[in-house]
Parts: structure tokens; C-alpha cells; sequence
């Protein structure tokens, strides 16, 4: 019997659950259905059913985004409940993904959203006077990103050093694909972000490909963990593009 909480295990896990993601002929047909309570119930017959925890036909924006980074929380902290004891403050750090972007936000002197203020994880800096924020980010979870309140652009780097400052031993990872997946994704970030609207689903495309190529590799290594989690992010926002296209625009015609 293997371990839960081993590499063995997660490895396991992680094969299963790639085999089971949603191939492209599925994608298409959720992307050709109008209405939001058709696509529910299409998605709900896949892989993809546990992301819709939460989320109903008469779900608003706000409801959608709450539920999915609950259910994004959720799934970090099942993949590091796979993996060694080691391994699990690297792995835990992904659950804050999410937030990069509502910080960077804040970091710019925008108001806060509506949602970030009903939002348990940012009720208290929301609350704050916005002269008071870089303190009360410094003494909570995201710590290692207050530096970054005065640069918002750097905040992504800063993720990124907080994420490699938490792997174990570095000696026992430099034969690992962690570091060939942390150059795929920091390139993918750069080409993103210089690319024109049109082409982002084809930068993912292409990321995607190259992630399940490192994923073979990473066979029996901790940066199949990390690999997974990248390739979930990537259907996430897949899946979060097309509920909200529905609730924001109404009927959605497909392309």
C-alpha cells in the first residue's frame, strides 16, 4: 500500500486526475451552449464538477468568483495533503494565487471592490485606511508581499521568491523540474503580458502543451505537484471565463 503523504502518493493521484481533465472536443462544446443553466448542467457530467461548488444558475459575478477561490483554496490544500510534510509550505503558498491580482489593485490606490470587502481573507485590509494597508499586510498571510506595496508591478516577483524561498533542502531539489517549470512560467507571464487580447487563449495553449511534457518528466518528483496545480489554474480560468461571460453578458453568443 503506498503512503498517503509521499511522493509515490501524490503521483498516483496526480496521473488519475490528469487523465480525467477535460479534453478539447468538451471545452468546445461548453463553449457553444448560451445560457448558464445549460452549461452547468454540461459541466457538471465532467471532471470539472467539483469547481462548481456553490455556484448555480441564479449565481451572481461575485458568487462565481467567491466560490471558485474557495474552491481553488480547497484544492491546494488537497494536493499538499498528498505530498510529503517537507513539501507542504510551497505548496500552501499557492493558495494565495488568487490574490495577486486583487493586491496589486490595492497596492495601486484603487478603491476596493465590492466582493474584496465581503470577502473573509480581505475584510480587514479593505477596512483599513489605505495609508495603514502596507503595515497590516506586513503582519498577515501574504507578509512576504508587503515590499512589493509601493511597486505593485514587482508583486509577481515577489510571489515567486516567497514560493522558491519555501522549497526544502535546495541541494536535494537541482536535479528536479522545478526549475524548468519556473523559467516556462515566468516566460509564459512575459509573453502574456506583451501579447494582444486575441492571442491569450493561444499563449495558454501552447503553456498548457508544454506543462503536460514537463509533467511526463516529473514523474515521481515534488514538481509534479506544482505542475498539476498550474495545469488546474489553467482550467479554472478557462471555466471562470465561460460562467462569467453568461452572467456578465446574458445570453452569450458563441464565437
Amino acid at each position: 500500500m503506498i503512503d498517503c503523504g509521499s511522493i509515490e502518493f501524490a503521483q498516483a493521484r496526480i496521473g488519475a486526475r490528469h487523465g480525467e481533465r477535460v479534453r478539447e472536443g468538451e471545452w468546445q462544446r461548453i463553449e457553444t451552449l448560451r445560457e448558464l443553466g445549460p452549461l452547468l448542467e454540461l459541466v457538471r457530467a465532467t471532471s470539472l464538477r467539483p469547481w462548481l461548488a456553490g455556484i448555480d444558475a441564479g449565481s451572481d459575478s461575485h458568487r462565481i468568483e467567491s466560490a471558485l477561490r474557495e474552491r481553488w483554496r480547497a484544492v491546494v490544500a488537497e494536493v499538499a495533503g498528498w505530498m510529503p510534510k517537507r513539501w507542504r509550505p510551497a505548496l500552501a503558498w499557492w493558495a494565495t494565487l488568487p490574490d495577486l491580482a486583487a493586491l496589486q489593485h490595492l497596492a495601486r490606490g484603487e478603491e476596493p471592490a465590492e466582493w474584496m470587502r465581503d470577502d473573509d481573507a480581505w475584510q480587514a485590509l479593505c477596512a483599513a485606511m489605505p495609508a495603514s494597508r502596507a503595515a497590516l499586510l506586513a503582519e498577515g498571510p501574504l507578509s512576504a508581499l508587503s515590499s512589493g506595496w509601493s511597486t505593485p508591478q514587482a508583486l509577481p516577483q515577489l510571489w515567486h521568491a516567497e514560493w522558491r524561498r519555501r522549497w526544502p533542502d535546495r541541494r536535494r531539489v537541482d536535479g528536479d523540474m522545478l526549475e524548468p517549470l519556473a523559467r516556462a512560467w515566468i516566460a509564459h507571464e512575459r509573453r502574456f503580458a506583451a501579447a494582444q487580447s486575441s492571442e491569450g487563449w493561444l499563449l495558454r495553449a501552447s503553456v498548457r502543451a508544454q506543462l503536460v511534457v514537463l509533467l511526463r518528466r516529473a514523474a515521481l518528483q515534488p514538481a509534479a505537484a506544482f505542475i498539476h496545480l498550474v495545469l488546474c489554474a489553467i482550467d479554472l480560468e478557462r471555466l471562470r471565463a465561460e460562467l462569467l461571460r453568461r452572467v456578465v453578458f446574458g445570453h452569450w453568443k458563441a464565437a
